[in-house]
């Protein structure tokens, strides 16, 4: 059985952090952050992206406030998943990422990385902790690989 690779991202108005995982390894790991302006992703990036790494479906963080109500970012990022889904022809699952910014922060204080680089690197370490939760949740629901 072939293993699934699966690309995440963390929806920012500027920023849009991604990683990648697959199913057999049950793990993510940060790849890189895209620009956006005006909260139009860089598509081409994107496009290219899905190309080298050929997903079989994408994961897109879902802001919520901690009382699960939904906020300008939530509505932006399920935007997003859906620009994706139209575009690529792909699933989309939308993943609750509440707290992923404050432990991307603290796997970068733990790992000595000084704070003047934290910006560059947090989108697409977020990302990978948005992914590494989907990962998490499919063993959960008797995903498993022979390879």
């Amino acid at each position: 059985m072939k293993a699934s690779t699966y690309l995440g991202f963390d929806f920012g108005r500027k920023h849009i952090g991604v990683a990648v995982g697959r199913s057999a390894s049950r793990l993510a790991q940060a790849l890189v952050t895209v620009s956006a302006r005006n909260e139009t992703p860089d598509w081409d990036r994107i496009t290219r992206l899905i190309e080298e790494w050929q997903p079989c479906a994408l994961v897109v963080g879902l802001p919520l406030n901690m009382d699960d109500t939904e906020n300008d970012m939530t509505r932006a990022a399920k935007k997003f998943g859906n620009r994706l889904r139209a575009r690529y022809n792909l699933p989309v699952h939308m993943v609750d990422e509440r707290l992923t910014s404050v432990m991307a922060k603290h796997v970068l204080q733990e790992a000595g990385v000084p704070p003047k680089q934290h910006k560059s690197k947090l989108d697409k370490l977020a990302a990978q902790t948005i992914l590494q939760a989907f990962l998490d949740g499919q063993t959960d629901s008797g995903h498993a690989s022979d390879d």
